[in-house]
C-alpha cells in the first residue's frame, strides 16, 4: 500500500488524526533542523 497515511488510517485512526500528527512532526523536525544550523 503506497501513501504511508493510508498504514495509518488502516490501525483505526482518521484522516484528519493523520494528518494533524504529520504537520506536528514535520514542524518539529523543521525546528530541530533550524536549531542544528544555528549551532553549527
Amino acid at each position: 500500500m503506497s501513501p504511508i497515511h493510508h498504514h495509518f488510517e488502516l490501525l483505526g485512526w482518521h484522516e484528519n488524526q493523520v494528518i494533524i500528527r504529520f504537520w506536528l512532526l514535520s514542524i518539529m523536525l523543521a525546528l530541530f533542523g533550524l536549531a542544528l544550523l544555528k549551532v553549527a
